[in-house]
């Protein structure tokens, strides 16, 4: 079995998330300098292709106790009520508003729910082509960026540096990487 080359060629429909193939990360200033970097393991997405850009759709929902950032003891942290409070607001939730541009580069604009809270967030988008997988699978690739104020949703926990500064950068760049296979709309 072999993979062919990719093609730009997405037929229009429903097409799920493909968890195993995708990533969903996040990096924000820690101490002023240094890079965080985390992701979401539990994520669940169906993008609804139209006939052009502006009749298609995505919809999101992330586990947000799925928080890994490699560090067990910043991830309970993060799980806790000083951040995404996950007892409480279990999931974090993206519903496209337009989508707008080419088939290959457009703007998702859509709701993210954070702990309750929503706000729009314009996500800079990609489409890298149909990919035939070694099964025979047909795969959709995307890539998508974005960046947030995260106190816009209430994570606004912080601790002042001695030297100035913040421990927390308020500043988080979001990028996505998805594959996504069409789904099967039979059942």
């Amino acid at each position: 079995m072999s993979t062919s080359t990719a093609t730009t060629d997405l037929q229009q429909g429903v097409w799920a998330l493909d968890p195993a193939h995708s990533s969903v990360e996040f990096t924000v200033r820690h101490l002023m300098a240094a890079k965080v970097r985390g992701t979401f393991k539990g994520v669940a997405a169906t993008i609804t292709v139209g006939d052009n850009p502006a009749d298609s759709s995505v919809t999101a929902t992330i586990d947000a106790s799925s928080i890994d950032t490699g560090a067990d003891d910043r991830d309970g942290h993060l799980r806790s009520p000083d951040f995404f409070d996950v007892k409480n607001y279990p999931t974090i939730e993206f519903v496209s508003t337009s989508v707008a541009g080419t088939r290959e580069s457009f703007v998702v604009t859509g709701d993210l729910t954070i702990k309750g809270v929503t706000k729009s967030v314009a996500l800079n988008t990609a489409f890298l082509g149909v990919v035939t997988d070694p099964w025979g699978n047909e795969k959709a690739v995307f890539n998508a960026t974005a960046e947030i104020d995260r106190e816009d949703w209430g994570l606004t926990w912080n601790q002042a540096l001695e030297t100035g500064g913040w421990l927390v950068g308020k500043k988080i760049t979001i990028e996505l990487d998805l594959q996504a296979a069409k789904a099967d709309t039979t059942a």
